[in-house]
């Protein structure tokens, strides 16, 4: 009897597993958010979100990703503090960024001594000759090349295939060099401030320490901003906010204790001066640019992760749908799109005809990019954002017809290959034969004359005339 417990007792874990299983790869995805709300809904969110992150850090290659961003910040270290450092002294506050660097990169200060030497022949060797143009030129294009290989890396992380315009990557980062510095400044000038105040004043004295220990806090704020900073603006796409704050606070924190072990390894640290010497600070400044990059990218897959649940809904089913049910997905969304043509609406974006008719965003997405390839929609933009596209039909609409969509979409790919058709010409001419049946006897259906039932209110949005 206690045999038979004991493999009953077996039978029942490995059920369990086979369930949990089963519910964490297939039934949570098609779990939607609107079916559930309160503590389940954060639960399932929150699953949903570390399964896709741990996911994509290991498709996405990051930490391949995170040793060639080590290689171009090693190359680019001294340029970038060397733009830094001439943006600051022509405000006259080079000693302050100076210092403030040193504060927030503890774990680095002999390497930033280090950079600090080089920084100073650089800009020794700009102020005199021909190098003078060729020499900013060059450090432009670094610091540019630089934060240009950061953006492709993020884009490759939200899947974004469309970088920023030359245009706006000068302007932007421009700007973004511009202001950092004058950051830093405002960073360390409002806790002087604040020091000063709480220290002269005797109002504040009996709360003074606990005031001390909310400015000590302030290294933790500044990580927390630049990474949240990072998050949304670096990508060429829309950023939720909370969800780059999320992700910031999170990585933010793991950065400053990574720094806080980093500095505690004094044995770590000493067995690699016995053996490198002087050089110690080199392999030890790699490791720590790698594993700083490491924190860094994981917080964009974060951010990207908790934003794009909806996109990995329904997975596996969209995976292995049937042709006739994607058939009957693409006619619904073209009669969507051409009927809210018809009516002088709004045209919509993928995220809304994927919300607003329940349909799988990724699916989605797939059907109205084959549309677009095939020439029965066109892209047009939203009117959000620019980086943002809508769809709208891309010829007449009294021509569209279902028998020409299907048509369409049966001609779209290559059938460029070695088969002899003259072995199989029954066959083809049987697929041929009844392919045009079909056409004949649905040309005369039109997409717009295709009714939908409900109305919501994204689809009563009548475009204005401008």
């Amino acid at each position: 009897m206690k045999q038979d417990g004991k493999v009953s007792m077996i039978g029942r874990i490995t059920e369990w597993i086979h369930i949990a299983v089963k519910f964490l790869f297939e039934d949570i995805w098609r779990i939607t958010e609107s079916e559930v709300s309160g503590i389940r809904r954060v639960s399932i969110r929150l699953i949903k979100t570390i399964i896709i992150s741990v996911r994509r850090f290991n498709e996405d290659g990051i930490q391949t990703k995170a040793s060639a961003l080590t290689y171009n910040t090693l190359l680019a270290m001294v340029p970038m503090l060397a733009l830094l450092f001439a943006i600051a002294r022509g405000f006259g506050f080079q000693n302050i960024i100076q210092s403030q660097l040193f504060d927030y990169f503890p774990a680095q200060r002999e390497a930033l001594g280090h950079a600090f030497g080089f920084v100073e022949q650089y800009l020794q060797q700009a102020k005199s000759g021909v190098f003078v143009g060729v020499g900013l030129l060059l450090l432009l294009w670094t610091v540019i090349g630089m934060i240009n290989n950061i953006e492709t890396v993020f884009n490759e992380i939200w899947q974004i295939k469309k970088s920023r315009s030359f245009y706006r990557k000068i302007t932007d980062y421009t700007s973004l060099f511009l202001i950092l510095p004058v950051l830093m400044v405002a960073s360390s000038g409002i806790s002087l401030f604040f020091s000063s105040s709480i220290s002269s004043s005797g109002y504040l004295s009996f709360i003074s320490p606990f005031l001390f220990k909310l400015l000590s806090f302030s290294p933790y704020l500044l990580t927390w901003l630049i990474f949240t900073g990072m998050y949304v603006f670096i990508p060429n796409t829309r950023v939720k906010f909370v969800n780059a704050l999320l992700a910031g606070i999170i990585c933010g924190s793991v950065f400053q204790l990574f720094q806080f072990l980093y500095i505690s390894g004094q044995m770590w640290v000493s067995k690699y001066n016995a053996i490198y010497g002087s050089f110690a600070f080199l392999p030890l400044l790699l490791l720590w640019i790698q594993l700083s990059w490491l924190i860094c990218l994981f917080g964009a897959v974060l951010t990207f992760s908790s934003q794009s649940i909806r996109n990995y809904d329904f997975e596996q089913d969209t995976k292995s749908i049937s042709r006739r049910f994607r058939d009957f997905l693409t006619i619904v969304i073209a009669s969507v799109i051409v009927k809210r043509f018809e009516r002088g609406q709004i045209p919509l974006t993928i995220e809304e005809i994927s919300f607003e008719y329940k349909i799988p965003i990724k699916l989605t997405a797939s059907i109205v990019n084959q549309l677009v390839q095939v020439g029965v929609i066109s892209e047009t933009l939203s009117g959000v954002d620019e980086r943002i596209l809508a769809y709208q039909p891309a010829i007449d609409i009294g021509k569209l017809s279902v028998g020409y969509l299907v048509t369409k979409i049966d001609e779209d790919g290559s059938e460029n290959f070695k088969i002899d058709k003259t072995l199989f010409h029954d066959q083809w001419n049987t697929l041929i034969d009844m392919r045009k049946q079909m056409r004949s006897e649905t040309d005369t259906i039109l997409l717009k004359d295709l009714e939908i039932e409900q109305f919501s209110e994204i689809q009563y949005g009548v475009k204005k005339n401008t």
